[in-house]
C-alpha cells in the first residue's frame, strides 16, 4: 500500500540529500490514551471499526502506549514498515520542452500527456517564479520521491535524542560568514540559515524550534513553543528511500 505525506521544501531537500530518514506525526486525538470509566487504567484505540475495533490498555499513559511498540505497529495510519510513502511537495505544471535543456531542474512527465511537465520549488533556483502549487494538491504522476517504511513506534516528543533529531534533518552550519570562531557547535538548523542568529545550540534544539515553526499559531516570524511545551505523543516513521 502507498500513502501521501506531506514535506515542506528544507526536508525534501533533506532526504535527497539523505540527511532524514525519519519523521514524527502527531497520535491521532482519536488514537491518544484516555482514563478508563473506572478510572483506574489508560486505554488508546488500536484499530477504529464499528464492529471489530479494539483497545490497549495500561497502568499509566506510556504504559498503554507502550503496547503499540509491542506489536501493533499496523495501527499506524501513515503506515507500517513494508510500506511506501510518495511525497508531496510544492510544485507546478509547465510545458516539457520549456526547461528539457536547463540544468538543475529537474522536471517529471505526466505519463498521460508528455507535453506537461512537473517542476519543484525545492529545486528551482531561477529569478522568475510561478504560481506554485500547494504540496496537498500534488497528483500521484508528479511525485518525484517515494520512501519505504522501516520502522514505526510511538512515544513523546521531548523523547527525541539528538541522532534522532539529525536524522530528521538538523544539521550542523560550522562555517558561516562573520561568526565567532569559538561558538562553532552551536550552529544547528533545519533549514539554510543566513546567519548564525538562525541557528540554536543542539540539533534536538533546532528540530524543537522548527517543529513549533510548523505546528504553532504565532504569527509569521515567531514561534509558538506551545507544541514542544505540550510533549505530544507522536508517531515516529523512519524510512528509506526508494530509488
Amino acid at each position: 500500500m502507498e500513502r501521501p505525506m506531506l514535506f515542506k521544501d528544507e526536508m525534501v531537500r533533506a532526504i535527497l540529500e539523505g540527511r532524514k530518514t525519519q519523521t514524527r506525526r502527531m497520535v491521532p486525538e482519536w488514537q491518544r490514551p484516555v482514563l478508563t470509566s473506572d478510572k483506574e487504567r489508560f486505554i488508546s484505540v488500536a484499530q477504529r471499526h464499528p464492529r471489530y475495533g479494539f483497545g490497549v490498555f495500561g497502568e499509566t499513559e506510556r504504559e498503554c502506549m507502550a503496547e503499540y511498540n509491542k506489536g501493533f505497529q499496523s495501527c499506524c495510519p501513515f503506515g507500517e514498515p513494508g510500506e511506501r510513502l510518495w511525497v508531496r511537495e510544492a510544485h507546478a505544471f509547465v510545458p516539457e520542452p520549456a526547461y528539457r535543456r536547463s540544468t538543475g531542474i529537474y522536471q517529471q512527465i505526466n505519463p498521460d500527456d508528455d507535453y506537461e511537465a512537473c517542476v519543484y520549488r525545492e529545486n528551482f533556483d531561477r529569478a522568475r517564479s510561478f504560481p506554485w502549487r500547494p504540496s496537498i494538491h500534488m497528483p500521484r504522476w508528479a511525485s518525484r520521491i517515494t520512501l519505504e517504511i522501516t520502522d514505526v513506534r510511538v512515544e513523546r516528543l521531548h523523547d527525541i535524542t539528538e541522532q534522532d533529531a539529525i536524522a530528521e534533518g538538523a544539521q550542523h552550519f560550522p562555517d558561516l560568514p562573520s561568526t565567532h570562531p569559538y561558538d562553532q557547535d552551536n550552529r544547528w538548523s533545519m533549514e539554510q540559515p543566513e546567519r548564525t542568529t538562525q541557528c540554536l545550540g543542539s540539533a534536538r534544539m533546532a528540530f524543537a524550534n522548527y517543529f513549533c515553526k510548523l505546528s504553532g499559531k504565532a504569527p509569521k516570524g515567531q514561534v509558538d513553543p506551545e507544541p514542544w511545551d505540550s510533549n505530544p505523543w507522536v508517531w515516529v516513521i523512519e524510512f528509506r528511500r526508494v530509488e
